[in-house]
């Protein structure tokens, strides 16, 4: 192994020297798929010693993770369901979340819960969110008790409910997350501890010795070039491509079923609340979620059998969701009032059950064959479990004795100093030269490692200036996150590395040109590779946004294919 506790960044050098390790060297472990998964898999191998080496066939959180409802909770619904070992895992990592591991990424919010009956439904509900926070307390919960609101207060809070729609309210608080950015900085952080890592590397095969797996064949999709990672295990953990992946070993023991979850993005002035909201609907609940700038709306819970990576959501998903909304708002939303829709795809387990909401967000984690470990399911709160489960398995299977995880106290990258920085932002600010909202928007997204990005502004103050067609970003944000976050294609920074792709009205299409000569400079992009990837992403947008006048999934989905992915649009 390289020393590497200097390797701070996911550049193209980085990824270079990581490929050629990957081709030279045998590893302990291969995991498949970056997701939040496979990232924490990789982080936890590495964090105990072994050698391992990470793969993905797009980027990293491309698929699930970062397409979630961007919350650390532990799913009050399923309570109801009687599953308070999932709502107390999940409670316990979220804490994890606040007070130690990655403090700069997650944030404390507050939802309202419109009460709309005067005595059963407050003392049904009120009972839920009380044992919520005692579950939560066992796991020293940093967020305050749950309150109960009359209307007026309820009104005060959130003026944009309806009057005639509620008696009350009950207010508790979760925590909310970028999920594309903390899956990025799981793997930054597992680079940090000597993991090999490689986004638009797809496995193709298995290299095999009998039954036993004992490497991957994979496909570099910006060479093209084909090579075998050697490995003494693999870990599949590629979500909802998990039973296609199995089958290239010939079998797989977990069969996964994928659950389609929709989001809409709006202005936050469309609602006037100074808290979220969590509504009831027929099938699950409905969140209504403070994201800067916007509110976060979702999610829709239906059974998805078409394409894997890029899930379209249709106009039906979208009607959904505002006559739901729209049943407790004053002022209700329109079509037009949408900056961003998303749509993802849950990975959840095959149940007995017809309805995708009643399958399990439980995890397993099976061998497949021998050298061949599978996990998949739960929720991405609960991901550094499924992470240590999995590699738990992977250290049985070796010969050596291999120390237990450590990760429940391992910080991510930018969380070591991150609370003193943000209690010195107005120095930061006066000495940068910087707003002070520029630099608690630099402090939630980079933590400590905001030293890095003010350094690059530093040596280029034309860096410092907003990004041309996305304000809230710096032009900085962009050049950091090709040369230090592993952004390989302009999809990458306006879709993950930021939110311009949901968060501006035209979807990023007037930031498309400055960020592609921005990651240009960084990747050494030609004239003729900026026009491309500037055509791929505004083709991209254009698929979206017919997919989302279409009334059903077979048609959106049609209309969403309309754009090839920019890995494989131009190769295969």
């Amino acid at each position: 192994m390289q020393g590497f506790l200097g390797r701070m960044g996911l550049g193209p050098q980085q990824r270079d020297q990581d490929l050629q390790r990957m081709k030279s060297e045998p590893f302990d472990v291969v995991v498949i798929g970056a997701g939040v998964t496979g990232a924490g898999a990789a982080l936890d191998a590495a964090t105990r010693g072994l050698s391992v080496a990470l793969v993905e066939q797009r980027d990293y959180a491309s698929g699930t993770s970062s397409r979630s409802s961007k919350l650390f909770h532990g799913g009050l619904r399923y309570l109801e369901q009687f599953n308070f070992k999932l709502v107390m895992e999940a409670l316990h990592e979220r804490n994890l979340m606040l007070n130690l591991l990655c403090p700069h990424l997650a944030a404390p919010i507050t939802f309202l819960y419109p009460i709309q009956q005067r005595v059963w439904e407050r003392a049904y509900v009120g009972a839920g969110v009380l044992l919520y926070d005692m579950l939560a307390a066992i796991g020293d919960s940093p967020l305050p008790h749950h309150r109960h609101l009359g209307r007026r207060k309820a009104l005060r809070m959130a003026p944009a409910l309806r009057r005639d729609t509620l008696v009350g309210a009950i207010v508790y608080s979760d925590a909310r997350v970028d999920d594309a950015r903390h899956t990025m900085m799981i793997s930054r952080t597992a680079s940090k501890y000597g993991a090999a890592l490689a986004p638009s590397v797809r496995a193709i095969g298995f290299e095999r010795e009998g039954d036993r797996v004992v490497g991957v064949e994979v496909r570099d999709l910006e060479s093209g070039d084909e090579f075998v990672i050697d490995a003494k295990q693999v870990v599949n953990s590629t979500g909802v491509w998990t039973d296609e992946v199995q089958q290239k070993a010939g079998r797989g023991r977990i069969h996964v079923r994928a659950s389609k979850g929709i989001h809409l993005v709006v202005p936050r002035d469309r609602i006037h609340s100074d808290t979220g909201m969590i509504l009831r609907t027929e099938k699950s609940v409905l969140f209504v979620i403070p994201w800067d700038r916007h509110w976060v709306i979702g999610t829709t819970d239906t059974d998805w059998n078409l394409d894997l990576a890029h899930p379209a959501a249709s106009r039906a998903d979208i009607d959904y969701l505002l006559e739901h909304v729209n049943t407790v708002l004053k002022d209700p939303l329109r079509h037009e009032d949408i900056e961003g829709v998303y749509a993802g795809l849950r990975p959840l387990l095959e149940g007995e059950s017809d309805a995708t909401s009643r399958l399990s967000r439980e995890h397993a984690v099976s061998q497949a064959v021998p050298g061949l470990i599978s996990v998949a399911g739960g929720k991405y709160t609960t991901y550094r479990v499924m992470a240590e489960d999995a590699i738990d398995m992977v250290a049985a299977n070796l010969d050596d004795k291999i120390p237990p995880a450590v990760t429940a106290s391992t910080p991510l990258v930018g969380a070591d100093g991150y609370r003193a920085l943000w209690n010195q932002r107005e120095e930061i600010a006066a000495k940068s030269g910087l707003h002070v909202a520029r630099v608690e928007h630099l402090l939630g997204r980079y933590g400590s490692l905001i030293s890095e990005i003010l350094e690059l502004i530093r040596q280029r103050p034309e860096l410092g200036e907003p990004l041309v067609g996305a304000d809230d970003y710096l032009s900085a944000e962009i050049s950091y996150a090709a040369s230090h976050e592993g952004a390989l294609h302009l999809d990458d920074a306006l879709t993950r590395r930021t939110r311009i792709s949901i968060e501006t009205w035209d979807r990023g299409v007037a930031a498309a040109g400055p960020t592609a000569r921005l990651m240009g400079e960084e990747l050494g992009w030609t004239e003729a590779i900026i026009d491309r990837e500037i055509e791929h992403y505004l083709a991209r947008v254009a698929a979206e946004r017919d997919s989302q006048e279409q009334m059903d999934d077979q048609t959106a989905d049609a209309a969403r294919l309309g754009a090839p992915d920019v890995r494989t649009g131009h190769r295969e």
